[in-house]
């Protein structure tokens, strides 16, 4: 895991270096500081020597303020380090993230790549500010002051060979038990935040139906499953110190026991013995920063392993190796024996055998039931989703021949959950294209009938939308999405069911415009409203994935009981709304 992290430290590793040699050298003058202290306490105390006393107090004040600096310096790099290892981590997820098809995206789930981005990071990046200082810091600690007791005493030495081993089996003992409770507390903090996007995001719904209540209940339940799992994990953790602490402090009691006879003896001077109580709390409490990193690193396996899985995660479309700068000649469109299903181990196929074949600058329209593939279909014309079977043409081509920025550039799409941005009206509709000028602007929203609602507002284009446009209505919405669409002069133009909340009216005048505005442009309509398509010059009807019938409006009043039904039954609902 270190391998396949280690590039994005790229840009701090000079600050890593730094702080390691920092931490390390704050660690040998604290080392030297004890012996310094033995040599005053054993030859200046006793000789009654001031010069000798002052010069030693001298070098042990200079020492320490060496140390502080090391220490200070130390804390400043790994936090410089640390947090642009978490911004580069950050950077390349999201970066790779843009690359995902929406297959990929829903593998993860919205919440879960929210976590990975946030919370995985910003324990990956403390965990190297931490491991700088103390990962260095507790192994030259640990080594230097078991090499220094043991060239104090090698007698009084031994007790460590009955702290350290018991030391160790408890560290791995609780290790080996926390290790996958780590696991399980990442995902119930994607738990957590999937219920609070759902709720936040759908939070007029959540009000309309009075759910406050159920929504309370949802999150209570994932967040009472995050709190038992979080006491669990840290409760182990909190056990290891206390435990810990006594084997340390029988340690040092030992050391009294057998110390305080070789002192009487003249084997051991005092300040020998108390040096030596110094390395041994040094020892212990190295290996006590080793248990602390040790439950730190555990914690973060488990993160970066779940950010190594978002950026070894491979998008299922991608340009080919054979894809080339061609760009889109016309509007064209044909779907050749085309056949397609989300989940490549499901015997059903949600679109099977599709043929069609639309000209440049054709209107065509798509209707059918609930569940008929009308926007699966279209999704596949800019490569949202790729067929398994047959090719799909724009232009005359394959779309795999094309990559995937120009293929989506010569696509508009305009999906049926309309999303807007913080920003303003002008901010987004620069989402189609960001030179163009403010004649260009106008022309478009005079095309998506957005003009007259955006001149009635005080600020017009200058209008701040808020979060995902909450200042505008829903019809209003759709007309801002038509209207940045346009903007993008495509070659294909598709609406999926992009009209629906506006009234019969505007969406008449948003076709018309279409058709003088948008001659050489392939216009594609998904509706519910048969009125919405009937002057189209192909309506395609389908059924259950299939394309059951396609034609004129006319054609199709003779033809295909299925648009026959349909249109009955919405002239029959118009005439009782009558």
């Amino acid at each position: 895991m270190i391998k396949k992290l280690w590039p994005y430290t790229r840009g701090c590793r000079k600050w890593i270096a730094l702080g390691v040699a920092c931490s390390a050298s704050e660690a040998v003058f604290e080392l030297l500081l004890p012996l310094v202290m033995a040599s005053i306490v054993d030859t200046g105390i006793p000789a009654g020597d001031t010069g000798y006393i002052l010069r030693r107090g001298a070098l042990m004040v200079a020492m320490a303020l060496i140390s502080m600096a090391l220490g200070i310096s130390s804390a400043f790099l790994s936090s410089r380090a640390g947090q642009g290892f978490g911004a580069n981590l950050r950077q390349a997820q999201y970066d790779h993230v843009q690359e995902y098809s929406f297959r990929n995206i829903e593998k993860f789930s919205t919440a879960s790549l929210v976590t990975r981005l946030t919370n995985d990071c910003n324990m990956m990046q403390m965990t190297l500010m931490m491991g700088m200082r103390l990962l260095v810091r507790a192994p030259v600690m640990l080594v230097s002051a078991l090499a220094l007791a043991v060239s104090i005493s090698l007698k009084l030495s031994q007790v460590f060979l009955v702290a350290m081993p018991l030391l160790l089996v408890l560290i791995g003992l609780v290790i080996a038990k926390v290790s996958p409770m780590f696991s399980a507390l990442q995902e119930r903090t994607d738990g957590v935040n999937l219920v609070v996007q759902e709720n936040l995001s759908a939070i007029r719904v959540v009000k309309s139906f009075v759910r406050e209540g159920y929504e309370e209940q949802k999150f209570r339940k994932r967040n009472d499953a995050l709190r038992e799992t979080s006491e669990r994990a840290f409760g182990f953790v909190v056990i290891n110190m206390p435990l810990m602490m006594l084997i340390t402090y029988g340690t040092i009691i030992a050391v009294m026991w057998y110390g305080a006879p070789m002192v009487q003896s003249g084997e051991l001077q005092v300040g020998l013995l108390s040096t030596f109580f110094t390395y041994i709390t040094q020892v212990l409490m190295s290996l006590m920063m080793v248990s602390m990193i040790m439950m730190m690193l555990t914690r973060s396996v488990a993160c970066g392993k779940r950010i190594i899985e978002v950026l070894e995660e491979i998008p299922d479309i991608a340009d080919n190796p054979s894809s080339s700068d061609l760009r889109v000649k016309d509007g064209s469109v044909d779907f050749e024996h085309v056949s397609f299903k989300y989940n490549d181990g499901s015997e059903a196929w949600n679109l099977q055998d599709i043929n069609l074949h639309i000209r440049s600058g054709m209107t065509v329209g798509i209707i059918g039931a609930t569940g008929s593939a009308k926007s699966t279909l279209v999704q596949l014309i800019p490569r949202l989703y790729e067929a398994q079977e047959g090719t799909v043409r724009v232009g005359g081509r394959p779309v795999k021949d094309y990559t995937l920025e120009h293929l989506r550039d010569a696509v508009s799409v305009v999906l049926q959950k309309n999303t807007l941005f913080s920003g303003t009206i002008r901010e987004n509709l620069l989402w189609g294209d960001e030179n163009a000028s403010d004649r260009e602007i106008e022309a478009a929203c005079e095309a998506a009938c957005a003009a007259e609602f955006i001149h009635r507002m005080p600020e017009g284009y200058q209008t701040d939308l808020g979060q995902g446009g909450v200042n505008v209505s829903g019809g209003q919405k759709q007309r801002l999405c038509i209207a940045r669409a346009i903007l993008k002069k495509p070659k294909v133009l598709i609406l999926d069911d992009s009209t629906s909340a506006v009234d019969t009216a505007t969406d008449a005048k948003i076709r018309q415009a279409f058709r003088t505005q948008l001659p050489d442009t392939t216009k594609i309509i998904i509706a519910q409203r048969i009125i919405s398509v009937m002057d189209a010059d192909l309506i395609v009807v389908m059924d259950d994935g299939r394309v059951a019938q396609a034609g004129t409006h006319d054609e199709l009043m003779q033809t295909s009981e299925i648009y026959r039904d349909i249109y009955q039954s919405q002239q029959e609902g118009a005439s009782v709304d009558g």
